[in-house]
């Protein structure tokens, strides 16, 4: 996936005919419905956007749930939270959880139509009475209001859930529209730190629908055989900052 010619990737990488699929993530198939732009010139043309500072007290906190689940998975018994959000379902102890959850691996679907690979890593995997797959997500914050779903800017959250409904479905799995963020809301009203943080955590079903994922999987693979440069778009940070910073360079050159 590294081929380049000119400093840009050959459009040959992104043709049905390559004999490798290209691989597309969760986040870039998410970056092309923000920005098909930022998508293009990342995956077309070879150059990210800047890296992110990891957030690693949420790592923490997804690291220590997964142990913290992975103990009931093991029993076969549902965790508490579970009981208490009357969710009919165990910890699911599929044998390919641990690969579908690493960031490299992930959950896979190769869409022989564009010749795609699109991935994702998901965080759980639950299993209701009923033998249907619920897709599980961990979210951590801090704010003074209870979480919800309801800001904006969650809709990437929800997109991010029904992404992994469709890869759990094109491995076969008969997985349930619903499923759940377990969201750990870190508390501000302590007098004191003290050396630790005490969490509220709200298990929170989203109903999804997944039925677009397969149309913009053609869509992002029709930016990348196009030739040209999708244009600017007039929301995306990245643009509206490159923009700002080539009239300002050229304006002093």
């Amino acid at each position: 996936m590294s081929q380049y010619y000119n400093g840009k990737r050959t459009r040959n990488l992104f043709s049905p005919e390559a004999t490798t699929p290209f691989k597309v993530s969760r986040s870039r198939l998410d970056q092309f419905i923000k920005c098909p732009r930022c998508f293009y010139i990342d995956r077309r043309l070879g150059v990210g956007q800047p890296p992110s500072l990891p957030f690693t007290i949420n790592l923490a906190i997804d690291h220590l749930l997964k142990k913290e689940f992975d103990e009931y998975r093991q029993s076969g018994q549902p965790h508490p939270l579970m009981r208490e959000a009357g969710v009919d379902a165990i910890p699911c102890p599929h044998e390919k959880l641990e690969q579908w959850r690493k960031n490299f691996t992930g959950v896979q679907v190769h869409h022989e139509k564009t010749n795609l690979l699109i991935t994702g890593a998901i965080d759980d995997l639950w299993i209701t009475s009923e033998q249907q797959y619920v897709v599980v997500d961990y979210k951590a914050t801090s704010k003074d209001k209870p979480v919800t779903l309801d800001a904006p800017w969650q809709k990437t959250y929800k997109r991010q859930m029904e992404i992994y409904q469709w890869l759990l479905r094109g491995n076969g799995l008969t997985v349930s529209d619903t499923g759940y963020f377990v969201y750990c809301n870190g508390q501000r009203s302590a007098a004191r730190f003290d050396s630790h943080l005490d969490f509220d955590i709200s298990v929170i079903p989203y109903v999804g629908t997944d039925d677009w994922v397969e149309a913009c999987v053609v869509d992002a693979h029709r930016c990348l055989m196009n030739d040209a440069i999708p244009p600017v778009t007039s929301d995306c940070d990245y643009c509206i900052y490159h923009a700002a910073v080539t009239d300002v360079v050229q304006a002093r050159c």
